[in-house]
């Protein structure tokens, strides 16, 4: 075979191979079989020393000449294998503008329903005129007790009832008997001693009791409000009820019963229910709180004149009134951190509570 039929012969098979290509990878691979240093095309060139002196510039030509044009074969090879791929890549990755848009991070996050109900209470609170104060977990037992006319005796002073702190109340150095607050009462006590009426205000907080089943835990939330003036008085608190409970479960009219009971802090004192047609069963009563008018004993107890001063307090726990108005069956589930039990009654960061707009979105 002469060596201009060789060179023939190996540039129709190289054009061959590159023709025959399907990708990109499959291209660079008959690139390198063919220019690559160890390459066919090399090989050739290689030859050119052992071909007589004057055979050896046209070899050496003819050699250039097909390494230029398996070259130029395979740029265009190349590109078209390129357009080819951006081509499938576009059609693979195609988006659909007319899908809806796929929750991100701020959608698969939710607001615990006790944060959301908070919100809710004192955005309607709010609305009232009332400011929302605040103090801490551990108190005093003359705080949480004493100052609200609570005797020694009570029940509710009983470590079976009451979480008191260890180390506390030792005689030889006075201190002071510690408690985790049983209820949100001593910040009403806190802000009586720290300001003059007329005050208007909730107190939302955890609280603490040795108690455990479907209702109840040993950690729960709670809100109270305070109303100390020279003019408050029983018709004011059930107005004030009233009107919260139609903001809160979101109805026009809502039956409500006030119960004569007994709490050491008022006189008088009464419990409060509602029709529970309210939340979509009507037939039967629902307790959601306790109420009534600030004890003297209390009033005078914070620095003030009962002869000048009255006004009346209530009473919730914030978990409790979650419960009914979202249908939650058990409050431990509150606390679990299943996320299977936030997404399902939990809400969106944007689910924020107004009056305007609704307070449940």
């Amino acid at each position: 075979m002469t060596d201009h039929t060789k060179i023939s012969a190996l540039e129709k098979a190289l054009l061959a191979e590159i023709a025959g290509a399907g990708d990109l990878d499959g291209i660079e691979r008959v690139r390198i079989a063919a220019l690559g240093k160890k390459g066919r095309v090399p090989e050739l060139m290689a030859e050119l020393g052992a071909l007589p002196a004057d055979q050896r510039r046209a070899f050496g030509q003819a050699v250039n000449g097909l390494k230029t044009r398996v070259g130029e074969a395979l740029e265009v090879r190349k590109a078209e294998l390129e357009r080819g791929a951006l081509t499938a890549r576009l059609a693979a990755e195609i988006t659909d503008v007319t899908l809806p848009v796929r929750a991100g991070p701020l959608q698969d996050g939710r607001i615990h329903p006790v944060s959301q109900v908070f919100d809710e209470v004192a955005e309607i609170f709010g609305d009232m005129g009332f400011s929302i104060a605040e103090g801490p977990d551990i108190e005093s037992d003359d705080l949480n007790f004493t100052k609200l006319n609570i005797p020694p005796e009570h029940p509710a002073r009983q470590e079976h009832d009451t979480f008191y702190m260890k180390g506390t109340g030792k005689e030889r150095d006075n201190a002071p008997v510690m408690v985790l607050r049983t209820h949100t009462s001593p910040v009403q006590i806190r802000t009586m001693l720290a300001q003059k009426p007329p005050i208007r205000i909730i107190a939302p907080g955890r609280v603490y009791r040795m108690d455990s089943d479907a209702t109840h835990t040993p950690m729960f939330h709670q809100i109270e409000g305070l109303v100390i003036d020279e003019s408050s008085h029983l018709g004011h608190l059930k107005w004030c009820l009233e009107e919260f409970c139609k903001a809160f479960f979101e109805v026009g009219e809502v039956r409500m019963r006030f119960r004569a009971s007994h709490f050491p802090f008022t006189e008088p004192s009464m419990e409060v229910d509602i029709d529970a047609a309210a939340i979509g069963k009507p037939g039967k009563w629902l307790e959601i709180l306790g109420s009534g008018m600030v004890h003297p004993n209390v009033i005078s107890n914070c620095g003030l004149d009962p002869e000048k001063y009255q006004g009346f307090a209530f009473g919730m726990g914030l978990d409790r009134i979650a419960m009914l108005k979202y249908a939650i069956p058990d409050l431990r589930d509150m606390f679990a951190a299943d996320l299977r039990w936030l997404r399902h009654y939990g809400f969106t960061a944007l689910d924020i509570p107004t009056l305007a707009g609704g307070l449940s979105g």
